[in-house]
């Protein structure tokens, strides 16, 4: 019984990696990352590090992170942009905005967050190399 005790968990936590970082990757970073030398210097600046910087970094959360968290990959420290470009949207950019203009970015907030506080789970690259690791290979 150990064994599924242990599995169902792992299994949640991959169809909230690949679920997350999927709708991410597909809605959101795949078209900016495509799109990156025509959009950044237009892009909004909402907390003064200049459109360019704010665009390189929604790229890196929605395009780079949400591969690592489809992966597996270094999966703590991948949610983490992603919750703290949430937070910029929700607090800052649509401050003033109606919550129906937030939510999106809370949608996105809630999975990066809770895959900050659990891992990866079992079926994820950070297993695979940590349990190489473990065994000496």
């Amino acid at each position: 019984m150990k064994g599924i005790n242990e599995t169902i968990p792992s299994i949640g936590l991959l169809v909230l990696r690949l679920g997350t970082g999927g709708l991410l990757l597909y809605g959101h970073g795949l078209g900016k990352f495509m799109t990156f030398s025509k959009s950044a210097a237009t892009f909004a600046d909402p907390i003064g590090l200049g459109p360019v910087t704010s665009f390189a970094l929604v790229v890196l959360a929605e395009f780079f992170c949400s591969i690592a968290i489809m992966l597996g990959l270094g999966i703590r420290l991948a949610a983490i942009p992603i919750v703290i470009f949430a937070v910029v949207a929700v607090f800052v950019q649509h401050a003033a905005d109606p919550f129906g203009k937030k939510e999106l970015a809370l949608l996105y907030m809630v999975p990066a967050l809770t895959l900050t506080l659990t891992g990866a789970g079992r079926f994820s690259l950070d297993r695979l190399i940590g349990s190489g690791r473990k065994s000496g290979k």
